[in-house]
């Protein structure tokens, strides 16, 4: 399973903290899975710590259609490492031979049911979510901090 790297214990969360999900960790154990940790955002060639950043306007869908852009709190540009770090992810499942991912929720990048666009909260997945599911890639989102 793809797994985002914060939510088992890597420091890469935006504010260099981490997201470890023991109820996760519990849950693919006693299923037999293996996580293949993966960070999008690191992986596009963001560092930790980075900016805050979300969907300017619109959706994930309208950043991949080339409609919409990714952008810091102050106003940088970073779709193209958001959009690398979401190739990233589909590669990794394409490597791995993986169907299914469990990416942290409110994520820009792994938000699966609620992401940001403007600096707010609003329905809808992260980039990297968006890229998997047009590939056929089942997402769960996961909170993260469960014990």
């Amino acid at each position: 399973m793809l797994v985002s790297a914060c939510l088992i214990g890597r420091e890469c969360r935006y504010d260099a903290k981490h997201n470890l999900d023991r109820a996760l960790e519990r849950e693919l154990a006693e299923r037999g899975e293996r996580a293949i940790a993966f960070c999008p955002e690191e992986h596009g060639g963001l560092g930790t710590p980075r900016p805050p950043a979300w969907i300017e306007r619109e959706s994930a869908d309208a950043v991949l259609d080339g409609r919409a852009r990714m952008v810091t709190n102050q106003g940088r540009d970073v779709t193209a490492e958001f959009v690398a770090g979401a190739q990233g992810a589909l590669a990794a499942c394409r490597e791995h031979g993986i169907l299914k991912a469990y990416l942290k929720e409110r994520s820009p990048s792994c938000g699966a049911c609620n992401t940001h666009v403007d600096g707010k909260l609003v329905p809808g997945p992260g980039l990297s979510t968006a890229l998997l599911r047009r590939h056929g890639i089942e997402v769960e989102g996961v909170e993260g901090r469960r014990a």
